[in-house]
């Protein structure tokens, strides 16, 4: 440890003033980024009332934790870069503000990505059980649970059940990732990967999923029997006598369907999952999985640092591999917004509607119900 400190100490006495200011620039960039953009996703997400579903609830989540972390967090390691990489506060708030950001991002936002995977799997795999089960109160507790999880995880460390102190050569207050003989943190970092890992295998089997129901046989088309556009007989697909119970058929009853009442109220009934659904559930799969996949790849080094802290005797971490991937780390917390909106559709229309006022012409879409 001893040599550990001495080659960080003679790191740190290198930086430049040119250093000093790109830190100080590209991190006061990636606050206003971060504030600005989840703020105008939350505002989009609470004000816009056809967004008021299971997956934007905990969108909406994600970006309340992003807020708490770039607002609260990085304007510490603001001001310690501009002090020289020293800490100027005490060692209560130092903790504090290391158990904020461990909590906001390393820990809360796994746990609610993995959650998302499995919501997102549901969506298309059981989307009848999805419609019914995944209400406003069902997000809810998911929301508390995820909080209560990661609270459990990161407040141990507070009370210096493992350390939470100011690394120098990261400029921040963490989780301080020392030898796996001489602390606890290995524990943390394999539960985190696990986590990880994890949400990868719910992706990958909801990619084989969706890939598996593309492989069906060729249609034979037989001639079907109409009257009065009821279309029933051998070759009949179902989907008018589908209309017609759902209460949307006009004139006589099919003869395929005598005996049977129509359901005049319409009013509440779910529908299955169509096609124009299924296209939207998995855009917002898309979309979820980039931000996973955004995630993994800019704390991706940041891991690799700390498990080179953890298992490596002599050398220490390259202090600019180092300053990269805790920057890195930084960007992840206002790239979300971003996503959100090239990738998905929706969300880039109601944005332009709702917050730009840019109001657009859209046709009704004609109500139907699929069996």
């Amino acid at each position: 440890m001893a040599n550990y400190s001495h080659a960080a100490d003679n790191i740190l006495q290198n930086l430049s003033p040119l250093t000093a200011f790109l830190k100080l620039t590209s991190l006061g960039f990636i606050i206003g980024v971060s504030v600005v953009g989840n703020l105008l996703i939350s505002i989009l997400l609470i004000k816009d009332k056809t967004l008021h579903r299971a997956p934007y609830y905990l969108l909406l989540d994600l970006c309340c934790s992003d807020i708490l972390r770039s607002a609260i967090c990085f304007p510490f390691v603001f001001t310690s870069v501009k002090n020289g990489s020293t800490w100027t506060y005490g060692t209560l708030t130092c903790k504090v503000i290391a158990f904020l950001g461990v909590l906001s991002c390393f820990l809360h936002t796994a746990f609610m990505l993995f959650c998302i995977s499995v919501t997102r799997y549901l969506a298309i795999a059981h989307h009848r059980f999805y419609t019914k089960r995944l209400t406003f109160w069902t997000c809810l507790a998911v929301v508390c649970m995820v909080w209560t999880l990661s609270v459990a995880m990161a407040f141990p460390p507070v009370l210096d059940v493992g350390t939470y102190s100011f690394i120098r050569e990261e400029d921040q207050c963490t989780f301080q990732h020392r030898s796996f003989r001489a602390n606890d943190s290995l524990g943390f970092m394999l539960l985190l990967a696990l986590i990880l890992l994890a949400t990868q295998l719910v992706y990958l089997k909801l990619i084989f999923f969706v890939h598996d129901r593309r492989k069906m046989k060729p249609v034979q088309f037989v001639a079907a029997v109409s009257q009065n556009w009821t279309f029933h007989g051998p070759g009949a697909s179902g989907q008018a006598a589908a209309n017609w119970l759902a209460g949307f058929g006009r004139g006589p009853t099919p003869p395929t369907l005598l005996g049977i009442r129509q359901n005049a109220n319409t009013t509440g009934r779910r529908r299955l999952l169509v096609l124009d659904e299924f296209k939207m559930e998995k855009r917002i799969s898309r979309m979820f999985y980039i931000m996973t996949f955004l995630f993994l790849t800019l704390w991706g080094p940041y891991l690799v640092a700390c498990y080179w802290r953890v298992f490596a005797r002599g050398p220490v971490v390259p202090g600019g591999f180092l300053t990269a991937a805790v920057w890195m780390s930084f960007a992840q917390a206002g790239i979300n917004p971003f996503i959100c909106i090239f990738s998905n559709r929706e969300l880039r229309r109601c944005f332009s509607t709702t917050l730009l006022y840019c109001r657009k012409s859209r046709l009704p879409r004609e109500p139907y119900c699929v069996i």
